[in-house]
This record gives structure tokens, sequence and C-alpha cells, in this order.
């Protein structure tokens, strides 16, 4: 696919990319990157002060760029790849433009095999945010992410449109108390029993 080599390049020479995943088109650049990851804000009108999640392509990524506690990792194992996003401590490879400072950040496998291979080829994590304007609806085709960020991306991978068209859940376990961020596809109840298995 040409449009997976272009972006693979773009990530890596700083672009940003609109790529999908199974939830929403989804906005990506160099989440090890400062400028990069500023860049993203700046497009989407997004608050700084407001956390951006990451895409890695594996359990192994995931301890590459976050702090795992048993609790992170059951829900990585059971969930993903999965519309599924858990807030874990990053490591210092990680932009700390991602965080907010709120000493978290947010990770997750999507469950799309382009996808994947792009984060393994860039060789290490992107930014997983909505390809939309702070605001506005999270695009499920390429062309509703290019309406509103046309003008931001280098190149936009297109497989049409998105299978379950809303974001994923967001989770934070904290001493074992599960704190559902927003509301998504995994429920409340899924991630509580897979915690007590």
């Amino acid at each position: 696919m040409n449009e997976l080599q272009e972006a693979i390049k773009a990530i890596r020479s700083g672009k940003m990319v609109v790529y999908p995943t199974e939830t929403v088109y989804g906005l990506g650049a160099d989440a090890t990157s400062d400028e990069a990851v500023s860049r993203v804000f700046e497009a989407k009108s997004r608050s700084f002060d407001r956390p951006v999640s990451i895409a890695v392509d594996s359990l192994s990524m995931c301890y590459r760029v976050g702090k795992l506690y048993r609790e992170e990792e059951t829900l990585i194992r059971e969930f993903l790849p999965g519309p599924l996003t858990v807030l874990v401590e990053p490591r210092p490879v990680l932009s700390d433009v991602l965080s907010a400072d709120t000493g978290k950040v947010g990770i997750r496998i999507p469950d799309l095999s382009v996808t994947r291979k792009l984060i393994e080829s860039v060789g290490g994590p992107i930014t997983s945010t909505s390809a939309n304007v702070s605001g506005r609806p999270s695009p499920t085709t390429v062309a509703d992410a290019l309406n509103q960020l046309g003008g931001s991306v280098a190149v936009a991978i297109d497989i049409g449109e998105s299978t379950l068209g809303t974001s994923s859940t967001v989770v934070e376990v904290l001493e074992g108390d599960v704190e559902i961020i927003r509301e998504g596809p995994v429920s409340r109840s899924q991630i509580v029993s897979a915690l007590s298995d």
C-alpha cells in the first residue's frame, strides 16, 4: 500500500497523518517528539491541558513506553488489540506534552493490521487521538477527517468507514478501583470481570 509507505515516511519526518482504527480515524504523529505532538494539539485546536493518548503495536512496546502494573497488564492482555485505552505512567521516551502534567498517558493497540504495521514500521508509538477539531464529531471516514484537518496532514490512509464508529473506552485503575474516564465499547462490567478473574 503506497499510502502506508508515505505515512511511515511522514511520521518519521515529524509530520502528521490520518490513519484508520476500528473505532474512528486517528491523527498520528511521533509520540516521542515534543514538536510533533505539539502540532497535533495545534491542528485539533486542543487545549494543552487535555492529554493525548498513544497507539502501540504490541505488549512489548507497551512496556517500552509505559510502566505497567499487574492490573494494566491484565487489561492489555485481555482486551487489546481492541477499543480500550488504558492509562499508565509514561516512561521518559515519550513526549512530556502528551500527558498534560497528569502523570499518566493513555495507551492502546488498535485492532487493525495496517495500523499496527504503520506503528511497527515507524519503530515507536504514535499519537492516538481522533482526527477532528476539538468539540466536533470524531471522523469515521477519511473524508470526514480531511474536511476538518486536511490542511494539516501529509498523508491519509483510507480503508473505508470505521467498523465501530465510536471512540475507545478509557480506563484508569487506581489501587484496585476502576475508573471509567470515557465510556466506550468495552463496559465497566467487562473490565471489572477481567480484573477479578
